[in-house]
């Protein structure tokens, strides 16, 4: 059995950019990416400004030599030189030679035409290709996706509008999908692409040759990474440098080659897939598997071994059950069972009675619950476990149950500002109106997340007051109390 949706079925179309012939750009609502945001916003990289890296690089030190002949210095670590390395040795042909060296010094070229924004953005895309070079990280397998990046991010620049933080883009021609991190240009979306690339599977037949079109881009961007096959990011984000990985973008591109399978059948594409079994073999921040007392974790990012994020990990498990149940491979369907039972451990943990969890602590958006809720149905479909399907229900009853609100705070001292604590089932906006007979004394409102919660009401005179709290969760559901509030003493 395939299961046949990487995003709930309900969910609404991403808005994308496309830059087409002559530099216009038109706006349109891909039917094949979903409106759920694939990788959260990260906080605006601190890059080093390239050309005052140059010009350090390039300088001669000013501090007189300690001995009267100093040792020679090591030549400066450019692109250039890397890629000269990486020919002299024959570790690549003197063709991607060519062409990743025009790419880099093609951008360069076009920045000194660029200004404010513009230029900022190029300009953060060479500087972390040339980090990549300075850290070693410049390797033969990739190049496509270096000059890739580097070719969408000089064109987009010089000839498309800004967009805004976190837009997905797209090129006329292309199947690939990019999205725009402010200060970080823009970087390859793997897990959008490969979650296209299912919907084109799901939407039939007509779809195929597109999907088609999209892998036949996007296998030649992936990296060697922990003995196989990997699709990285090249940008960083939460704390983690560039190139890292995820479990759940490797998981989708499993489906996605899984799905052109069973398209064309068409073996090329089963073969790329075991490939990319590779990194659920190793431990981060190579791989992205985690062992544990019941089995495995797998990780969002290998660079956050102790992050764990419930979306990311089930959509992990249908990825490899997918090409498990497809490819015969018992690599994979002992991986899925692992994951499985740590899946199926963790799972209440991440359930709030009222609403799902994002990661320990932290209620998911919408968007985010509505995913969620779809993994999980898919995993009841999958393997009949009762966690899975028990839960899914509940999360499906919480987009129409009413937040729960209890007025934990009834009396106060006069004179003194206090805080009037509630409790608060679910995330939700909540309003307060504090009134004292006909007049309204106080009143404000506030998101706030599950929990005990409080409100600062200021100093008041004695007496008795009416104390109304309303709550409106984020599918739109309201609830409302009245209580009683005495100030003396």
């Amino acid at each position: 059995m395939l299961v046949l949706a990487v995003f709930p079925a309900g969910a609404a179309a991403a808005p994308v950019l496309v830059l087409g012939p002559h530099g216009r750009v038109h706006k349109r609502n891909d039917p094949f990416l979903s409106a759920v945001p694939v990788t959260p916003a990260p906080a605006p990289a601190t890059l080093p400004d390239r050309r005052g890296a140059a010009r350090a690089r390039t300088a001669i030190a000013r501090q007189p030599a300690p001995k009267p002949k100093p040792k020679p210095k090591k030549p400066a670590v450019t692109v250039k030189s890397v890629l000269s390395a990486l020919l002299r040795r024959g570790a690549i042909t003197p063709a991607q030679y060519t062409q990743t060296l025009g790419a880099f010094n093609a951008a360069l070229a076009a920045e000194k035409r660029l200004t404010a924004t513009r230029l900022t953005e190029l300009d953060a895309v060479t500087e972390s290709v040339h980090q990549l070079a300075v850290s070693n990280q410049l390797t033969p397998s990739r190049l496509a996706v270096v000059v890739a990046t580097l070719n969408a991010n000089r064109i987009w620049w010089t000839t498309g509008s800004l967009p805004a933080p976190d837009q997905r883009i797209q090129f006329s021609g292309s199947q690939l999908v990019w999205e725009y991190y402010p200060g970080q240009g823009l970087q390859l979306q793997v897990l959008g692409t490969f979650g296209a690339a299912d919907a084109m599977y799901t939407a039939g037949p007509s779809q195929y040759p597109a999907m088609e079109q999209l892998l036949s881009e996007m296998i030649p961007l992936a990296s060697q990474r922990g003995g196989g096959t990997t699709w990285e990011y090249y940008f960083s984000f939460d704390g983690g440098a560039p190139p890292w990985t995820s479990a759940m973008s490797q998981a989708t591109g499993l489906e996605a080659l899984t799905r052109a399978f069973q398209a064309t059948k068409n073996p090329y594409y089963l073969q790329v897939a075991a490939s990319a079994m590779a990194i659920f073999s190793k431990p981060p921040p190579i791989g992205v598997t985690v062992p544990t007392t019941l089995g495995v974790r797998f990780l969002q990012y290998t660079f956050a071994p102790n992050l764990s994020i419930i979306n990311a990990f089930l959509q992990t498990l249908i990825g490899l059950y997918d090409y498990g149940h497809v490819s015969g491979s018992t690599a994979a369907q002992s991986l899925f069972a692992q994951g499985n039972a740590e899946a199926m451990a963790e799972l209440p943990s991440f359930n709030t009675g009222a609403w799902s969890l994002y990661q320990p602590g932290v209620e998911d958006d919408l968007s985010y619950h509505e995913l969620v809720t779809g993994f999980l149905h898919q995993l009841c479909t999958m393997t009949a476990a009762p966690i899975y399907c028990t839960t899914a229900q509940q999360f499906t009853a919480d987009l129409t149950t009413p937040p729960v609100l209890a007025d934990l705070t009834t009396t106060a001292k006069p004179r003194a500002s206090f805080s009037l604590r509630f409790r608060l089932s679910k995330v939700s906006h909540v309003g307060i109106v504090v009134t004292r007979g006909s007049s309204t004394v106080f009143s404000t409102s506030a998101s706030f997340g599950y929990g005990v919660r409080t409100f600062t009401i200021p100093a008041e005179q004695a007496g008795t007051y009416s104390v109304r709290l309303a709550a409106t969760d984020l599918a739109g559901n309201f609830s409302a109390i009245t209580g009683t509030l005495t100030i003396a003493g």
